[in-house]
């Protein structure tokens, strides 16, 4: 089993949550999160108008994806293909093994948790 970790951009959300429900994945986990990166940000107006600041860090979502070992690459593929807006900050994926997985209510452990 492995997670997939996408960092992307909020437009995304909606069609990464499709995505997950076209490939029968069951759950999908996200946050609201802050960073830097290499990206250039925009300068941003204060107050009135008058003054201009870029802001260091921007804001992202972070989605944890639990899929079986063989969806890896297919899901990973589709997700290149759906971000992909042509720009810098396009977002990014990482995968990682999971060890273990444990159904608390059912007691259930492995990918029948997923």
């Amino acid at each position: 089993m492995k997670r997939i970790d996408v960092i992307i951009a909020h437009d995304w959300l909606v069609d990464i949550n499709e995505m997950m429900r076209k490939h029968k994945i069951g759950g999908i986990t996200f946050y609201n999160i802050k960073g830097r990166g290499r990206s250039k940000l925009e300068p941003v107006s204060v107050g009135r108008g008058v003054k201009r600041y870029t802001p260091e860090f921007q804001t992202r979502i972070k989605c944890e994806i639990l899929v079986p070992d063989r969806m890896v690459e297919p899901i990973v593929k589709e997700l290149t293909k759906v971000i992909n807006a042509g720009s810098a900050p396009d977002g990014k994926i990482f995968v990682s093994e999971v060890v273990a997985a444990y159904d608390i209510k059912t007691k259930s452990t492995g990918d029948i948790v997923l």
